[in-house]
C-alpha cells in the first residue's frame, strides 16, 4: 500500500502523518529537531516500505530535513505551505491549527497535487557555490574597508590602531579622539562612516557562514572530518567541485584543483614548478587546509610536511606536496559522498 507521509517542520521539533490513498492518518509522530531526526523518521517510517514524503516549505523551514531525507535515498516532495493552510481551512474535521493536522494536510496536498516539485540534492553544487563566493566577497569588502579605516586613523591618531582590525577598539581610540581643526573633525566623521560599513560587514560574514554551515550539513558530506575544514572551505569544495564523477581519477582532479606540479626539468636536473593553473578557488580552499593543519602539531598534514623537509624539500616545495596530498583526501571524500547509502 503506498502511504504518504507529510511532515510539518518547525525549529524544535517535526510533525509527521503517515496518510493513505484514501487521506486516511494510518500514524502520526513527532521528533525533536536533532542530529538523530533522520534516523528516528526512517525508523518509523520501516512499516510503510512504499513510501513517500512531502515537507511543508522545503526550501525554508524544511530545507534541512528535506535535503537529509532526500540524501538518504527517499522521495521527497516540497509542499507551499499555501496549499496546506488552504487544505486544514477547508477540512471541516481537523481545521484547527496544530501540528498533527497541519502534517496531515502536507500529506492531503501531496496526494492530490501529482506536480509538485521533486526536492533533489544535486541543488547543492550551485548553491554551496553561490554562498562561499558570496562569503568571499564580503571578506574582501571588510578587509579592504579596515584597511580604509586604518588609514584614517592614522592621520588622527599617531601610530593609527598599530594593530589587527578589532571594531572595540577602534571604536574606543575614536571615542578619545578631539578634534581641534576642521579637517581633523571630516576625519573622525569618516572613521566613524568606515567603521560602521565594518560592523555591518561583519554581521553580514557571521549570518553567512551560519547559512553556509546549515546548507553544508544539510548536504551530508564527509568534508568537515577532514581537519582544517569547515563550512566555509566545505562550500568552497564541494561548490567548485561539480559532480566529482567528472574527475575518472584522483591525478584528474589535482590537475583541476592547480595541486599537481608542473614539470620544469633541464638536462640531468628534474625538477617541478608551481602551478598557475587550474580552479584557483579551489587552490585557495586546499591551501587554507594546509595551513591550518600545519599550524598545529601531530596534525596528519603537519606529520606529512616534516617529513617532506627530512627528505630534503624546501618549505615552499614541502606546502606544495602537502597541497597535492590533500587533493587527494578531498577527492576521496567526495566520491565516497556521491556512492549510494
Amino acid at each position: 500500500m503506498s502511504v504518504m507521509i507529510g511532515i510539518d517542520p518547525a525549529k524544535g521539533s517535526h510533525a509527521a502523518a503517515a496518510v493513505n490513498g484514501g487521506e486516511e492518518v494510518l500514524a502520526e509522530l513527532e521528533v525533536r529537531a536533532s542530529r538523530r531526526q533522520i534516523s528516528e523518521l526512517l525508523a518509523w517510517a520501516e512499516r510503510f516500505p512504499l513510501r513517500r514524503w512531502a515537507i511543508e516549505s522545503a526550501n525554508g523551514h524544511g530545507y534541512l530535513l528535506a535535503q537529509h531525507l532526500t540524501a538518504a535515498g527517499e522521495h521527497v516532495v516540497d509542499v507551499p505551505s499555501t496549499l496546506s493552510a488552504r487544505v486544514r481551512v477547508l477540512d471541516s474535521t481537523r481545521s484547527q491549527k496544530n501540528d498533527a493536522n497541519d502534517a496531515r494536510s502536507v500529506a492531503i496536498v501531496a496526494l492530490r497535487q501529482p506536480n509538485l516539485r521533486l526536492v533533489t540534492a544535486e541543488d547543492h553544487v550551485a548553491v554551496l557555490r553561490m554562498l562561499a563566493k558570496r562569503h568571499k566577497q564580503l571578506a574582501s569588502l571588510k578587509t579592504q574597508a579596515a584597511a580604509r579605516l586604518h588609514t584614517v586613523l592614522a592621520a588622527l591618531i599617531p601610530g593609527g590602531l598599530g594593530k589587527e582590525m578589532v571594531v572595540r577598539q577602534a571604536a574606543g581610540l575614536l571615542r578619545r579622539v578631539r578634534p581641534a581643526s576642521m579637517v581633523e573633525a571630516e576625519r573622525k566623521r569618516l572613521a566613524h562612516q568606515h567603521l560602521a560599513e565594518v560592523r555591518r560587514l561583519e554581521k553580514e560574514l557571521k549570518a553567512s557562514k551560519a547559512s553556509l554551515a546549515v546548507a553544508v550539513e544539510a548536504s551530508g558530506t564527509s568534508l568537515t572530518d577532514i581537519y582544517g575544514v569547515g563550512p566555509v572551505v566545505a562550500g568552497l569544495l564541494i561548490g567548485y567541485s561539480g559532480d566529482i564523477a567528472r574527475f575518472p581519477t584522483r591525478h584528474h582532479y589535482a590537475a583541476y584543483t592547480g595541486t599537481a606540479p608542473i614539470e620544469a626539468s633541464s638536462g640531468a636536473k628534474k625538477r617541478h614548478r608551481l602551478n598557475p593553473r587550474g580552479n584557483r578557488m579551489l587552490n585557495h580552499a586546499l591551501h587554507l587546509i594546509a595551513i591550518t593543519q600545519l599550524r598545529y602539531p601531530n596534525t596528519e598534514g603537519r606529520l606529512f610536511y616534516e617529513r617532506k623537509l627530512e627528505e630534503g624539500k624546501t618549505k615552499k616545495e614541502a606546502i606544495r606536496s602537502l597541497k597535492r596530498r590533500l587533493s587527494d583526501v578531498v577527492y576521496r571524500h567526495l566520491k565516497a559522498d556521491q556512492q549510494p547509502r
